[in-house]
């Protein structure tokens, strides 16, 4: 019976989590260009380690910015790489003498290589509000637009803006764990979202975010968590919300930028480990309290089952509560999924929802055991 009853709080506790966010989602308004002169200027910092075969692509995408080259700045910033990346660095550098372009090796200060890139880039930075984006990103023609006119309209002091994934074949046709990678992403943009919609943002992500340059300079920056190798994005914003900052979501497709799957499952799982590594040094409580019911939702769905199969628990109880969890998470994913025109994703969520407890419960206590790799090299959590 107390077994009975712990799955049922823990099945509550998860299911009015999504439904916040189903709330928070509807809540947040949608967001379109009013067609502003543009008004603010802008330091676009891209650190890069061994991104030869991604810098084409970005490059081609930054060359197409619909943006007054005078109001923006690209900064580049080499950490590392071991491939030809910072001579492809160069030779965009000087094909395209009309952008302001600059060329950086990163200073290493800290445990984090990216947040170090990041501050050295602003060091030298020349404009007013610092733009992030991937190495293995292609942004939008209006990407600059779309954070001006936020900026104009609302004032914020940190813009987030959606990920999604640059096409790589069919649905059909793509590994299948890239399937359930985007799968997986949808959930946390969905969540990233809701959370937004209901003024408790504590998610963003680097690939498509923008802060002013003085408020980061005047509250530390990164700081407070620089022995963290990862986190650049998720530690920034949750510093300004506990600052009483004003953020922004931009929900609008347009406004995203696209980013690559990762290429093996190994790296699927290292990615995802270095994420969950971070959670413990949340200081957001809903990111807290997301990440502990996400995990002993996952980790009851698997361990009821295990009972289940031994006859100590009724298989009823455990369809229910599989059932229930099935199609809150599926409305929740297809409202992602629709906003970013991924819908024929969907027909994978049967198998990704059975397969999602026992790559999160991994996930998690991976996480928990020592390290992880990223970009080469190896860290400790």
């Amino acid at each position: 019976m107390l077994l009975l009853i712990f799955f049922g709080l823990i099945t509550a506790a998860y299911l009015g989590l999504v439904i916040s966010f189903l709330y928070g989602w509807k809540r947040l308004p949608d967001f379109d260009l009013k067609g502003l002169p543009a008004e603010n200027t802008f330091s676009i910092i891209i650190p890069y380690r061994n991104e030869a075969h991604n810098l084409p692509r970005l490059f081609n995408s930054l060359t197409s910015l619909n943006y007054p080259g005078r109001k923006f700045e690209i900064i580049l910033v080499n950490d590392k790489s071991t491939d030809h990346s910072s001579q492809l660095a160069e030779i965009f550098q000087h094909d395209f003498r009309e952008l302001n372009i600059q060329l950086l090796e990163n200073k290493r200060r800290s445990a984090s290589p990216k947040k170090d890139a990041i501050l050295t880039a602003i060091e030298v930075s020349r404009f007013d509000y610092i733009a992030t984006t991937d190495a293995d990103c292609i942004l939008p023609a209006d990407w600059l637009h779309y954070f001006d006119e936020v900026i104009q309209l609302e004032k914020p002091e940190l813009i987030a803006a959606p990920v999604g994934f640059a096409s790589s074949g069919t649905v059909q046709k793509r590994p299948y764990f890239q399937n359930f990678e985007e799968m997986d992403f949808m959930s946390l943009q969905a969540s990233t979202i809701g959370a937004f919609g209901i003024d408790k943002a504590f998610m963003c992500n680097a690939a498509n975010l923008c802060y002013r340059k003085e408020t980061f300079l005047q509250k530390a920056g990164f700081t407070e968590n620089s022995e963290i190798a990862s986190g650049d994005d998720v530690f920034l914003l949750q510093t300004f919300r506990r600052q009483g900052k004003k953020l922004f979501f931009i929900k609008s497709r347009k406004a995203g930028v696209l980013t690559n799957y990762q290429e093996s499952l190994g790296s699927l799982i290292s990615q995802r480990i270095r994420w969950a590594a971070k959670t413990s040094s949340y200081t957001s409580i809903l990111a807290k309290f997301t990440g502990v019911i996400v995990f002993l939702m996952n980790f009851s769905l698997i361990f009821f089952m295990v009972l289940t199969f031994l006859d100590l628990f009724s298989y009823r109880y455990l369809m229910l509560v599989f059932l229930l969890k099935f199609n809150v998470d599926f409305i929740l994913i297809f409202k992602a999924a629709k906003f970013m025109n991924r819908e024929s994703l969907m027909r994978h969520y049967f198998w990704c929802s059975i397969v999602y407890p026992f790559f999160t419960v991994y996930v998690a206590v991976a996480s928990l055991s020592g390290g992880y790799d990223w970009k080469g090299r190896r860290f400790k959590k």
